[in-house]
């Protein structure tokens, strides 16, 4: 039997999947974050578990401002008068880190571990290139962005946290975001805690409930069944292509955007590998990640060098951990918890030991 998500509701009337369909055409402009347009207002800002809460002053959006080139891998760090870094670009990337108000993200449902942060993760219209900062378009943008708090990819993921996140509605009535489940349940297996005990196999366009046209022309059916639901790469697919406006294609080669399963993400997905996957190995040097990155681990028993799950990572958690949140069926839907493994990079745990890869989009 399906586990029912929040809200679930009968199949959307035609006129509902044009206002949706207008609606993702306004959120991939809004999404790809403009030099020239910065997203204001909104309901969607934190003061909820879900969405994180945020206390304390913005970053300095005034005062002058310092570039420096780093390496491994290229990329251009913006440093305030006193040294503090401002933002940090990546070349071959559209993943942008800036420091704004510290938020806590907490899940206590199924972890007593909060993450605190200053990063705000936001999404650039085109990949990052050096001297891009010199731009007086980059410069105007810049100095808005520093002080924006309308939400980001973490604000947006964690509007569909399996923990409880309110339902949110595009003018057609059409559920676009609320609490998220991983799949239908897996009758074949028996223990709630098992990895498969629900399916995989979720897209960002079975949680919408609605048919997608992709930019090749193929289009696809949402199953019924799999309304509100959305497995581990379906995730991804849902906050940073449906809602930050990042391309999707719906195979699972070398394209534009990203691919449909984590595997081939991590193989062929835009951005840039910042840890290589490297074979059966766990990867335990975390030092080139930051907030963000797509991290991929290798869970099939069998199959130590397959990667077979998705996540995003946050950063440090209150007792020093490298944490992440993913789409998980032991907590049927996204979580940064500890149910059947804790959501953890670093150390000897379950998802630590499979480990493999990271990619900045």
């Amino acid at each position: 039997m399906h586990s029912n998500p929040v809200g679930r509701r009968s199949n959307p009337t035609r006129r509902a999947v044009l206002g949706t369909i207008a609606g993702v055409a306004a959120a991939g402009v809004a999404g790809g974050f403009a030099w020239d347009h910065l997203r204001q207002g909104g309901d969607d800002h934190g003061g909820t578990v879900a969405d994180g809460t945020g206390t304390g002053s913005s970053a300095r959006s005034t005062g002058s401002h310092t570039f420096e080139r780093l390496s491994a891998p290229a990329r251009t760090v913006v440093r305030a008068a006193d040294g503090a870094t401002l933002a940090t670009f990546t070349d071959g990337a559209r993943t942008a880190v800036l420091t704004g108000p510290t938020r806590t993200f907490s899940e206590p449902r199924t972890t007593e571990a909060k993450v605190t942060t200053d990063a705000w993760v936001r999404v650039l219209p085109h990949e990052w290139q050096r001297g891009m900062e010199k731009s007086a378009s980059f410069k105007s943008w810049f100095r808005k962005a520093l002080g924006d708090s309308s939400p980001d990819v973490f604000a947006v993921a964690f509007q569909y946290s399996s923990a409880g996140a309110p339902d949110k509605h595009n003018a057609a009535g059409v559920r676009y975001a609320g609490t998220a489940h991983f799949g239908p349940r897996n009758a074949a297996v028996n223990n709630p805690l098992d990895f498969a005990f629900h399916d995989e196999q979720s897209d960002f366009y079975d949680y919408l409930g609605l048919p997608w046209t992709f930019p090749d022309g193929t289009r696809v059916q949402p199953e019924q069944a799999r309304y509100g639901d959305a497995d581990c790469s379906g995730f991804q697919r849902l906050v940073w292509g449906y809602r930050m406006g990042l391309p999707l294609h719906n195979t699972n080669t070398k394209g534009a955007g990203l691919p449909r399963r984590a595997y081939a993400i991590a193989a062929d997905g835009p951005g840039r590998l910042v840890i290589p996957h490297t074979g059966k190995q766990q990867a335990t040097d975390l030092s080139a990640l930051q907030p963000g990155d797509l991290v991929f681990f290798a869970i099939i028993k069998d199959r130590p060098d397959f990667i077979d799950h998705c996540g995003m990572y946050m950063g440090l958690d209150d007792r020093g951990r490298h944490r992440f949140y993913s789409s998980r069926s032991a907590a049927n839907g996204p979580t940064m918890g500890d149910m059947s493994g804790h959501a953890l990079l670093d150390g000897t745990d379950f998802y630590a030991r499979g480990f493999r890869a990271a990619r900045r989009l």
